[in-house]
């Protein structure tokens, strides 16, 4: 079981499997993953406010990205003009199996991968409708790119991928990161809330 501020690691590390970057760099305030790539060139993970200030004023490189453990109105108010901020994330959670799922008539599903990172794929008539990546690290499957074509939603996809992704990892403990939209979907499905999540970035090309 993961408890507390140990997903925030426990999903950073996942997410830097599934997306094929360095490992993270823990630091005493979180994480620094070195992503390097244009617009995402290093990621810091803040276990809370209190040290936005002094990071929003020392790491304001083009293409710096804060995701801090905490609420808006806690982290806008320390962030330079430098920054951007973006919608409020959600650090969620999950123990156990996913429930299964029925896949719907005229759906086919494929799962592609043998670890540490696995993509499930559901196809209708030979096209995407649906997709999703699992990655394993330290033993907690972390979620990522969730994502169901707009022709094809409310027809329980994006539930037929968790838990196939989940079956394919053996996911007894489970993470994911969260858009509001997504939020709701995934208590529905039994995923509590551990903290909200406030993502701020320097774009490239600013000064």
């Amino acid at each position: 079981m993961i408890t507390g501020m140990d997903i925030l690691g426990a999903w950073v590390r996942g997410w830097a499997v599934s997306r094929a970057t360095p490992a993270p760099v823990a630091e005493l305030d979180g994480y620094r993953v070195e992503v390097g790539l244009p617009g995402h060139r290093v990621r810091y993970l803040l276990r809370a406010p209190a040290t936005v200030s002094a990071r929003a004023r020392t790491v304001a490189a083009p293409g710096t990205w804060l995701k801090t453990c905490g609420s808006r109105s806690a982290v806008l108010p320390a962030l330079t003009p430098a920054w951007t901020a973006g919608e409020t994330e959600y650090l969620m959670a999950f123990e156990g199996p996913m429930p299964p799922v029925a896949v719907p008539p005229g759906y086919a599903v494929t799962v592609l991968g043998d670890g540490p990172a696995w993509d499930v794929v559901v196809s209708a008539g030979g096209e995407p409708a649906a997709r999703g990546r699992i990655a394993v690290a330290g033993g907690v499957a972390v979620f990522d790119k969730i994502e169901t074509e707009p022709a094809h939603r409310r027809r329980g996809l994006g539930r037929v991928v968790m838990h196939r992704l989940a079956e394919a990892a053996g996911a007894r403990s489970s993470a994911l990161l969260a858009s509001e939209a997504g939020r709701g979907l995934y208590r529905a499905l039994g995923w509590r809330v551990v903290s909200d999540v406030v993502p701020a970035h320097v774009p490239e090309g600013a000064a």
